[in-house]
């Protein structure tokens, strides 16, 4: 990263789930795929029949934030003189960047002072900012706008909360939920709004987004590292510039340097990189990430092994060593096991370097299946 990079994020207020060194969704110009859900809210809100409260659901990282924020500077800049395209220039732009704009308010997870960092939930006090918000007067033709970053995260005192303002809502209000885990959004709530799916993006969509993310906040990668981070990503933007530029490919030679010696274990290795990752206190970014890139890496064998389809390079290879048909059932299992194990890990404090062993004993205990 450059000089001027690093000087630009050490300026950048830190938030929750915004990837470090780069800009946050409200702060992007550019969208990049996601037609048919833009035109869809379009045609709602130039019919003059906009539902008042839209759920934006869809996978993690494919832009859905910055979908709403784009959405939202629609709204915002309606009945404004040479409105238009709404570019980075234009002051409701600059205003909705900065959530300096009097008719937004963004509802997200709070700084906690006491443990120094961001609450797991969305509590109900952030909610309850909504009061004095709806009650002052948006201008005869304007909209007052509110973002929920993301609505999976509210606690029940929270939803309840939100759905009292989304039950009763002052005219010219619009709610734009955000969310990844659909099921686990209140029922109650989900039935009041409209669902707007946002799906993964197209590969060349995907790889302009990324593309213009490492420009605009000045990172450069080269060729082999990108095209590595857009085949792990799965589709989406955050994993792919969160690999890209930092230890995730590494992490991943690691992941297949140990699957490449199963049934063997280099147990020195393990317990090196369970230190790395470990311990209760241990970075549980760096465990997300690492999980996330074996669990992808074992889908992708699974699936080769069962249809011939999913590997990315050498995978393959590794597929038809480790894994056949009649030992499916293990290597799924053990699949399934490591996912439960990385949620719990997520919401208990679980000793992280337990965690990261056991998953590789899981690992070997299938190999020797088809050792056997």
């Amino acid at each position: 990263m450059s000089r001027a990079a690093a000087e630009k994020g050490a300026a950048q207020v830190e938030e929750p789930d915004r990837l470090e060194g780069f800009s946050s969704p409200r702060e992007v110009d550019r969208l990049f795929g996601h037609d048919v859900a833009r035109a869809e809210f379009g045609d709602a809100l130039i019919s003059g029949r906009l539902h008042h409260a839209w759920l934006l659901v869809g996978p993690e990282g494919v832009g859905k934030a910055t979908l709403a924020y784009h959405l939202a500077r629609d709204v915002l800049a309606r009945g404004e003189a040479g409105a238009g395209p709404i570019a980075a220039s234009h002051p409701v732009f600059r205003k909705v960047a900065g959530l300096a704009h009097p008719n937004l308010l963004l509802i997200r997870r709070s700084w906690n002072d006491k443990t120094k960092r961001y609450s797991q939930w969305i509590g109900v006090d952030e909610v309850r900012r909504l009061r004095s918000f709806l009650g002052h007067s948006a201008g005869e033709t304007g909209w007052r706008l509110v973002i929920v970053d993301r609505a999976d995260d509210l606690n029940q005192n929270a939803a309840n909360a939100l759905l009292k303002a989304l039950e009763e809502p002052p005219l010219r209000t619009l709610f734009l939920l955000v969310a990844t885990a659909e099921g686990r959004i209140p029922v109650t709530i989900r039935s009041r709004c409209r669902s707007l799916r946002v799906t993964a993006l197209r590969v060349e969509d995907q790889e302009k987004a990324v593309r213009a993310a490492l420009e605009r906040d000045d990172h450069e990668v080269d060729a082999k590292t990108l095209s590595t981070a857009l085949s792990l990503s799965e589709g989406s933007v955050r994993r792919a510039l969160e690999l890209a530029t930092g230890e995730g490919i590494a992490l991943y030679r690691d992941i297949v340097a140990a699957f490449d010696k199963l049934p063997e274990l280099d147990g020195q290795a393990a317990h090196k990189l369970a230190e790395r990752l470990g311990g209760f206190g241990g970075d549980s970014e760096r465990l997300d990430l690492f999980l996330s890139l074996l669990l992808g890496l074992l889908e992708r064998l699974i699936r080769t092994a069962a249809n011939g389809e999913g590997a990315i390079g050498e995978e393959g290879a590794l597929a038809r060593r480790l894994l056949d048909r009649t030992t499916l059932p293990q290597w799924v299992d053990a699949w399934e096991a490591i996912g439960q194990a990385k949620a719990d890990a997520a919401s208990l404090n679980l000793d992280r370097s337990l965690l990261v062993l056991e998953t590789f004993y899981r690992l070997q205990q299938a190999a020797r299946g088809r050792a056997a």
